[in-house]
């Protein structure tokens, strides 16, 4: 799903499209509902596959997290700054399981603007960034591709001229690419609602007020867009981990560090 088709997940997963789409058949078939929508410009979940999503992606974190982490025990503090979308994930969650295997490490989410993050990073009281890589406060470690998807309001006409869409306030990476977009493909648009935050734009999109850019995780089963060719494809978001210097090789934020690699 993060990939956006099945032939680049089985790129990015080492294995054959034959052999990942039979795989999927096989869940599909262990679930009794189809867990996908399939199209030729790509995959999108189904309501079933969104609400297998955050188990499937619990358990993998869970098992990854207990082979790595079962044995030793990890103490100190470490906060973890995190864009507001990535906050809304399920990120804080996989935080929350590596805290619970290691009671006497103390973790905290913070989601500020970029001036405080890059504020607080540089006076060493925020350990881990990940962030929009243009927005990271300091050279990313890695860097992560992931795309951007259509939310759809209740009875809203994707087909309407113009489009009514629901942005984010500037300054936004993702709004200048989204409009870039619409204006690529020929496609008038017009402002229906503007926030500075994600809950702003979920609450525009559920009332109905028109479409907007999500990350995946951020996308509810009502807002799914199921026609693939509706609407121009988005642009993939570029993400960065910034970590402290002052941190190097400290186990608590490797630990952290690995854990928002393999869940991200």
């Amino acid at each position: 799903m993060r990939a956006g088709s099945i032939s680049r997940a089985a790129t990015a997963l080492g294995q054959t499209q034959p052999a990942l789409s039979q795989q999927l058949r096989k869940l599909e078939s262990a679930v009794g509902r189809p867990l996908l929508h399939r199209s030729p410009s790509g995959v999108t979940p189904t309501r079933a596959g969104e609400e297998l999503l955050p188990y499937a992606q619990r358990i993998l974190s869970l098992c990854a997290q207990a082979l790595t982490e079962t044995g030793r025990a990890l103490t100190g503090h470490c906060r973890v700054g995190l864009l507001e979308d990535l906050a809304a994930s399920q990120l804080p969650q996989a935080l929350a399981d590596l805290a619970r295997l290691h009671p006497d490490a103390t973790l905290e989410v913070l989601d500020l603007s970029s001036a405080a993050m890059r504020q607080a990073y540089d006076a060493g009281s925020v350990q881990l960034v990940l962030d929009h890589v243009l927005d990271v406060p300091g050279p990313p470690r890695w860097t992560v591709r992931r795309p951007l998807v259509w939310a759809v309001g209740q009875g809203v006409d994707v087909a309407a001229d113009p489009l009514p869409v629901v942005l984010f306030s500037n300054p936004c990476f993702w709004r200048t690419s989204v409009l870039e977009t619409l204006e690529r493909a020929d496609r008038r648009w017009r402002t229906a609602f503007e926030s500075n935050s994600l809950v702003g734009v979920l609450a525009a999109v559920r009332a109905g007020l028109g479409v907007a850019a999500l990350m995946p995780a951020n996308l509810e089963p009502a807002m799914a867009c199921h026609d693939m060719d509706a609407l121009p494809t988005l642009p993939d978001v570029e993400l960065g981990l910034a970590r402290h210097p002052r941190t190097e090789a400290d186990p608590l934020i490797d630990a952290v560090e690995t854990a928002l690699r393999r869940t991200i």
